[in-house]
């Protein structure tokens, strides 16, 4: 007489649950998929000259187009790529942070990491007069010095999130008084040149600029998808995790660091775009509802974000505004509400 084993009735509903979620935010993800292939598509076509999606395929697979070759293959095509990686990056960046300290104000552009970098851009811009190329290279050591500074003196029988993001804040704020003090100091053309480091722009993109940060994505990226499983179980505690297998320092400090080294590509490339990396992740977390990794969802939320911006720059107002304005205005009062709703909460940092 042969038995089959069958699974017991009460796990059925609760598997066709999860497969039910599980589908849900495998549909947001691809509806965000679609708004960013759109919105990119869209920069490539939208400018003085309106070229259609025909031209601009052609333009994109090197055939040559009497006039859109140069304004969609020059022009458009480095910004647009450009907006796309770099909000990615800051995307996927700010929400391993996030996930990592289990603290929304986790940052990057808010704990001092993009700070680090933009100040040793205006440094090395306005009282060095390196060229772009070594301003790049200084902004990228100085983001990956910042995050080792602040790691250590936020180290103490491990990283506590609140002792890393109040520590960050401070350093930010030492970082933000040494960029003031030069501009104050620059000269005219200096400042103009030294502007674009501090609002995050994709004017001048070229594939000079852009090429290092796309590298940068497609290796690191990758390495911290791979640590995606890790770190959702870090968000249960580091004693939960080790019991179930975690590495904690050595996971954490993974991640850290091939988060930190993209903020670097990406505030080298475009300067630091303000809050990009702060508000990827709670609207991804909205779009795809909870459980599983929210790290491709940032990504792609972070792209929307830049691409977005970018356009409501260049063409929604009277003049053109870098991208790093527009999502200033709209992170600035998200930062806000979120103050105070932790206030209100009797919440701590």
């Amino acid at each position: 007489m042969s038995t089959t084993s069958t699974a017991p009735p009460a796990l059925s509903p609760l598997r066709a649950g999860r497969r039910r979620r599980a589908a849900s935010r495998r549909r947001a993800a691809a509806l965000l998929g679609v708004l960013v292939l759109a919105l990119f598509a869209l920069s490539l076509m939208v400018g003085q000259t309106f070229y259609g999606p025909g031209e601009v395929w052609r333009v994109v697979l090197g055939q040559d187009v009497p006039g859109a070759s140069f304004t969609v293959g020059t022009l458009r095509l480095p910004r647009a790529v450009l907006g796309l990686v770099a909000g990615a990056a800051l995307g996927i960046a700010g929400v391993t942070f996030q996930t990592m300290l289990r603290n929304p104000l986790a940052s990057p552009d808010i704990i001092g990491i993009s700070a680090g970098a933009s100040a040793a851009a205006v440094v090395g811009i306005v009282v060095l007069r390196v060229d772009e190329a070594l301003v790049s290279g200084m902004a990228i050591v100085a983001a990956l010095v910042t995050a080792l500074v602040i790691y250590l003196l936020a180290y103490r029988d491990g990283v506590l999130g609140t002792r890393l993001i109040l520590i960050g804040i401070g350093i930010a704020a030492m970082l933000d008084s040494v960029v003031a003090y030069v501009i104050v100091r620059a000269a005219a053309w200096d400042l103009q040149v030294a502007m674009r480091w501090l609002t995050g722009s994709l004017n001048g993109a070229t594939w000079g600029i852009v090429l290092p940060l796309v590298v940068a994505a497609a290796v690191l990226m990758p390495a911290l998808l791979a640590q995606s499983r890790q770190l959702e179980l870090l968000q249960h505690g580091d004693d939960t995790a080790s019991a179930l297998g975690v590495r904690v320092e050595r996971t954490r400090l993974t991640v850290i660091v091939a988060a930190v080294a993209l903020i670097a590509f990406a505030t080298a490339a475009a300067g630091p775009i303000a809050f990009v990396a702060f508000l990827a992740g709670p609207i991804a977390a909205r779009v795809v509802g909870p459980g599983g990794s929210l790290m491709i969802p940032a990504a792609l939320t972070g792209a929307l974000l830049v691409l977005a911006a970018d356009l409501a720059g260049q063409h929604l107002f009277g003049t053109r505004y870098p991208v790093g304005v527009i999502t200033g205005v709209l992170g600035a009062p998200y930062l806000v509400y979120l103050l105070i709703r932790t206030n209100r909460a009797g919440g701590s940092l």
